[in-house]
Formats: structure tokens, sequence, C-alpha cells
């Protein structure tokens, strides 16, 4: 539990970091992740003894096509979030986040065929009319909220499909996006891009960005299968919660009406969300207490 809580807090005070570096352009960021985040999981993969499992993994075609899908969603996503906090824009991001849950239960019921109970389905729908309702009254579309949740919610469906573990899957994603990355930085002409012209507090920045992207990848890997599913969905929430008072406290957002209205419709589907999460978890513990009599 202590695991998931520093996983999502750490997620959730990540828009400092990335706001310590707005100087620097955000595709050059996601390029830092790229590279650094890549050789931090080598020496993770090869010191927990999973070298074994990936050349097996590399033998296999299919997957390694669900993991090239599943970089690329994972690189824009970032990129969006990235973008939206050196823009200002973390109302927003935070809003995606707390959308993601609900875009789930709307994909396991595309994909999985599963069937959502119907205070699930109430939830989803009024988020969606939280959406639509700034989209039809204030002719705004929250592209960068709705971007995050998008990517990141198909990103984890395939993570799903490919079955494999997070420190293994991020070394390859990572693998696969490093040719490009590198591309790039050779390619690259911004005031930012020569480590050697920059100051050591911004290069300190810059080579952090490994840690900061794989910590609370590794703190969730380990947590998520040791705690019950039900209390880790209750967590995630503490990610986005500490975005939205970051937001307002120390980058200095304004909350507006429009914002606001499609917030209140999104926190309502998640307290529905809860309640039947929390109902399921009871009922469950019931059943196995009956069994086991």
């Amino acid at each position: 539990m202590l695991a998931a809580i520093a996983a999502y807090g750490m997620w959730g005070f990540a828009p400092l970091y990335f706001y310590a570096v707005a100087e620097v352009p955000p595709i050059e960021i996601v390029m830092h992740r790229v590279i650094w985040s890549f050789g931090l999981m080598l020496v993770v993969v090869w010191f927990a003894g999973q070298a074994g499992r990936l050349r097996l993994l590399l033998q296999q075609p299919r997957k390694l096509g669900l993991l090239a899908l599943t970089a690329l969603l994972i690189g824009g996503n970032w990129l969006i979030f990235i973008w939206a906090v050196t823009n200002e824009r973390l109302l927003e991001a935070s809003l995606g986040y707390y959308i993601n849950p609900l875009f789930n239960v709307a994909l396991g019921l595309w994909f999985f065929g599963e069937r959502p109970t119907r205070l699930q389905a109430l939830a989803v729908a009024l988020a969606a009319c939280g959406v639509l309702i700034q989209l039809i009254k204030y002719g705004s579309v929250p592209w960068v909220a709705l971007g995050l949740a998008g990517t990141f919610c198909v990103y984890g469906l395939l993570r799903k499909r490919v079955n494999l573990e997070s420190a293994s899957g991020l070394l390859v994603e990572t693998g696969l996006l490093l040719p490009v990355a590198l591309m790039s930085w050779l390619l690259l002409d911004t005031p930012t891009s020569d480590l050697l012209s920059n100051s050591t507090r911004l290069n300190a920045l810059i080579l952090s960005a490994g840690v900061v992207t794989t910590l609370p990848l590794l703190a969730f890997s380990y947590a998520v299968v040791r705690i019950p599913f039900f209390l880790l969905g209750m967590l995630q929430y503490i990610g986005p919660s500490l975005m939205f008072v970051l937001a307002l406290t120390v980058i200095g957002e304004t909350l507006e009406r429009q914002q606001l209205i499609t917030f209140a419709f999104v926190w309502t589907a998640l307290l529905m969300m809860s309640i039947e999460g929390y109902r399921n978890a009871q009922r469950l513990r019931r059943n196995l207490q009956i069994e086991s009599v």
C-alpha cells in the first residue's frame, strides 16, 4: 500500500519537475525521458534477473508489434502531459487522469464484452455529459484531458494483451523509441540541446528524466500484485488530486466556470464508481467468508 501511495504521489508531484525544466521544449524532454529511462531500465532488468525473459520476448514478433504501438502511445501521452504542464494547462491534465477510470469501463465494455453495472454506466454517462456541456455551451473541447485519458487507456488495454512485466515492457518500449530519440538529439538545434552549454543545474534535471519516469512505475508494479484492485483504484485519485492542487497553488492557474462544471460531473461519476467498487469488495469478502466456512 505504501508503494502504491508512493507511485501515485510521485506521479502527482511530477508536474513540478516538468515545470522546473520548462525552458526545454516538450519534444526534447520526451527524447531525454526515452534515452535515460532506457539506460536505467537496462540496469534494473539486468539486476532483477529478467534478461532471459527479455530474450524470449525478442523472439515473439506479435508481442513486439504490440509493444511498438504501446511505445508510440506512451510517448504521445508523455508529450501531451509535458506540453500541458509547460503551457499552464495542468488543470485540464488532471481532468484527463480523473476521466481515465471511466474510459477503462467503456473500453472494457467495447473490447472485452464486460457488462458494467447500472451505477457504472450512469457514471460514464455523467462524465460524458460534463464534457458535452463544455463543448456545446462554451465551444471548447478539453483535448488535453481526452488525449491523456485516451492514450493511457489504450496503452493499458494493449499492455494487458501483451501480459508483460512492467520493467521488461518499459525497457522494450524505450528501446524501440531509442533510435528516434538519438536521431532527434543529433538533429536538434535548440538552446538546451547541447548539454555542454547548459548549466549544471539544468543538466542534472535533464539527466533525472529517467528516474522521474521509471521510479513511480517500479513502485506501481510492486504494489499492483500485492494489494486489492479496489484499493488500488481508490488510491489512483491521489495523482490527479495533487495535480489539481498544484495547478491552483504553485502554477497559478485559474479554475474557470466551464471547467468547474466538467470537474463536478466527473467527480460525481468517480464517487459513484467508488461506491460501486466498495460494494463489490464487500460482496467478494462475504463470498470468501462463506466459502471458508
